[in-house]
C-alpha cells in the first residue's frame, strides 16, 4: 500500500447549501450546478492519483457523494467540529492507516493538477509542512508527514487571514515549510465567470 495519502474535502450536492456566495447571482440551483461542475472538474483531473479519499460533509450525505467515487477510491464523513478539528482528525486517520505523506485539498480549486500534488508528496520528503496559498489569503492545500494538531487550532478559518496565521504556528513550533504555486478558489461571481472563460463547456 502507498504511504502517499490524497484527501479530498467535499460537501454534499444540496441546493442551499453550496456556493452560497454563487447563489446570490445565480441562485441556489444554479449554485448547486456550479458546485458540481466544479467537483467533476477537479475530481477529473486528478483521476490517475491513487489512492483518494473523499471526505464528505454533512456526515449522513454518503449516498450523494457516492456518484464521485471511482475505483479504487474510498469516501468517509469528516465528522463533527470546525475545520480545524474535522482536517485534524482526517490527518490522524491517515496517519494511523499508514499514511507518511498526507495531502488535503478542497473542492474549491477546480485548477490543481496532478503534477500539484505530486509536487507536495515529493516535498514532504524533505519538508514538514506543504501549503498552497491561495488568493484570498487561505490555502488550497495542505500537506503533513506527521500530525502537528496546533497548525488548525486557533485559527480563523474562512477569513484572508488563515495561510498568515498557519504560517506563524508553523514558525512557533520550527517546522520546516514548502510553498506551492498561488491558485484561486471559486467563490465569487468574478471567479465564475473567470472559470467559464477558460474551460469550455461540457459536451
Amino acid at each position: 500500500m502507498s504511504d502517499q495519502h490524497l484527501i479530498i474535502f467535499l460537501k454534499a450536492p444540496r441546493a442551499g447549501e453550496v456556493k452560497t456566495r454563487l447563489a446570490v447571482g445565480l441562485g441556489p440551483a444554479g449554485a448547486l450546478r456550479a458546485y458540481e461542475r466544479l467537483v467533476e472538474t477537479l475530481l477529473e483531473s486528478l483521476a490517475a492519483l491513487e489512492p483518494i479519499e473523499l471526505r464528505f460533509a454533512p456526515d449522513d450525505s454518503a449516498d450523494e457523494v457516492a456518484r464521485w467515487l471511482r475505483s479504487g477510491w474510498t469516501s468517509r464523513a469528516q465528522g463533527p467540529g470546525d475545520l480545524g478539528e474535522r482536517l485534524c482528525r482526517a490527518f490522524g486517520e491517515a496517519f494511523k492507516s499508514g499514511g507518511r505523506r498526507v495531502v488535503v485539498i478542497g473542492s474549491d480549486c477546480p485548477d490543481v493538477t496532478p503534477s500539484d500534488i505530486e509536487a507536495a508528496w515529493g516535498a514532504l520528503a524533505t519538508h514538514d509542512v506543504v501549503l498552497g496559498p491561495a488568493v484570498d489569503g487561505g490555502y488550497w492545500l495542505v500537506g503533513l508527514r506527521a500530525l502537528h494538531k496546533p497548525l488548525f487550532e486557533g485559527i480563523r478559518w474562512s477569513t484572508s487571514s488563515v495561510l498568515a496565521e498557519t504560517l506563524a504556528q508553523c514558525k512557533r513550533r520550527g517546522l520546516s515549510v514548502h510553498r506551492l504555486r498561488e491558485l484561486r478558489d471559486v467563490d465569487t461571481p468574478d471567479d465564475w465567470r473567470r472559470f467559464l472563460q477558460t474551460r469550455p463547456n461540457p459536451s
